[in-house]
């Protein structure tokens, strides 16, 4: 039931209006005096006050101050009953009840269809503004809630990313050595690579780009790369990267791993005849650099064969063999490492690419990191837009 509270030190306005409010089906609640209406107005939280102005020692107004000062009052309506304000000239009374909290003003003597008139019209009022403050309340605790969720998948998907970085590989050291970098676009991408020796004579080295970015790309990613690593593919030999490849594209075909496809760059190195044989199946060229001399550094790009992982069924692979002569570079990336929008609105696009990874080469102590700078120092942008991976592959 809505709560009214009469506050009128006239015992006859009191009992009127107690007894016409509460035929409308109010809760009346009534005080004699400013200082016990403040009081009541605390107990009940009413919904409306209906005060008169004239009273002693606390008139309507200071009444009005204290109840609209409350946090828990401030949306009560509050009516002030008075004859100030209803003949001309009178206005500025009006104003200092406005300006004391007053939402409307009765004049007596009251008129009582007048004065229901203007209670229900106050309840409407604050029951919108309670509705208000409702969904206000409803959107802080969801906004709250939204937070809460946003910290819990953040810290999961930092998590999660962690995983990923902790299954990559650590570098190798010996006659062939390695250096990698991996900075997804996300938290979590859709890059991934490994390098390991099947025995002692065959090194694999590949790396992948899944399509896409985000957790879904990165499950797919790390399972090609846990197939790979235990060897899980059935009838594959994986000294023969078109048979991985093969394994592969059918295990992976798209329609069954939503919508999504990679592309791999797969090698096999050969210790002892200095021999690289490899796949591409629609990734960027691998970059193998002979040094003839610090002035003539001889570059070969080991195209893209065949179409990606996952478009067609039933696809062939084509192999190529590359001779490695002793101190000779490799290099594989994604397409995130060159696709890059420079401050002049232009890419810098895989020549340019080719043409630092070249001159850094020169240099026998550049490291992966000092490109990672100056690709970042050619973006427009302070992220980048997608995953870069860079792996760098000596043959001492």
């Amino acid at each position: 039931m809505i709560k009214i509270l009469v506050i009128d030190d006239d015992p006859t306005v009191r009992a009127v209006l107690k007894r016409n409010l509460q035929n409308q089906g109010y809760e009346i609640t009534v005080a004699s005096n400013g200082e016990e209406g403040i009081i009541q107005a605390r107990m009940i939280r009413p919904a409306l006050i209906i005060c008169d102005w004239i009273m002693s020692p606390l008139d309507g107004l200071e009444v009005c101050r204290q109840v609209k000062a409350d946090p828990e009052l401030e949306t009560t309506f509050f009516i002030l009953l008075t004859a100030k304000g209803a003949a001309p000239g009178e206005e500025e009374d009006r104003v200092r009840g406005l300006d004391a909290g007053a939402d409307e003003f009765v004049s007596k003597p009251i008129e009582m269809s007048e004065l229901k008139a203007r209670v229900r019209a106050g309840l409407r009022l604050y029951q919108l503004n309670q509705d208000l403050q409702s969904q206000k309340q409803a959107l802080e605790n969801l906004n709250q809630n939204l937070q809460t969720q946003k910290q819990i998948l953040e810290t999961q998907l930092t998590e999660a990313a962690d995983y990923v970085k902790s299954l990559l590989p650590a570098p190798l050291t010996g006659k062939v050595t390695t250096e990698a970098l991996f900075i997804p676009s996300a938290q979590l991408g859709g890059d991934c690579f490994d390098y390991y020796w099947l025995d002692e004579d065959h090194l694999v080295i590949y790396l992948l780009d899944v399509s896409g970015h985000g957790v879904g790309s990165a499950l797919l990613s790390m399972s090609v790369l846990n197939i790979l690593r235990s060897q899980s593919l059935p009838n594959t030999d994986f000294a023969q990267p078109n048979e991985v490849l093969k394994a592969l594209n059918n295990v992976f075909q798209m329609q069954n791993h939503s919508s999504k496809y990679f592309t791999i760059w797969y090698g096999v190195y050969h210790r002892i005849k200095h021999q690289l044989v490899y796949a591409n199946a629609g990734h960027p060229p691998a970059i193998l650099l002979s040094e003839k001399s610090p002035e003539n550094i001889q570059v070969q790009r080991l195209n893209s064969l065949d179409l990606p992982i996952g478009f067609l069924p039933d696809i062939n692979f084509s192999i190529a063999v590359v001779e490695v002569d002793v101190n000779s570079t490799l290099y594989l990336f994604s397409d995130g490492a060159y696709e890059i929008n420079q401050a002049n609105l232009n890419m810098l696009g895989l020549d340019a690419f080719i043409e630092l990874l070249t001159k850094c080469n020169q240099f026998h102590n550049c490291k992966l990191q000092q490109i990672l700078v100056q690709v970042t120092n050619l973006s427009n942008q302070p992220t980048l837009e997608d995953d870069l991976s860079l792996l760098k592959v000596n043959f001492n």
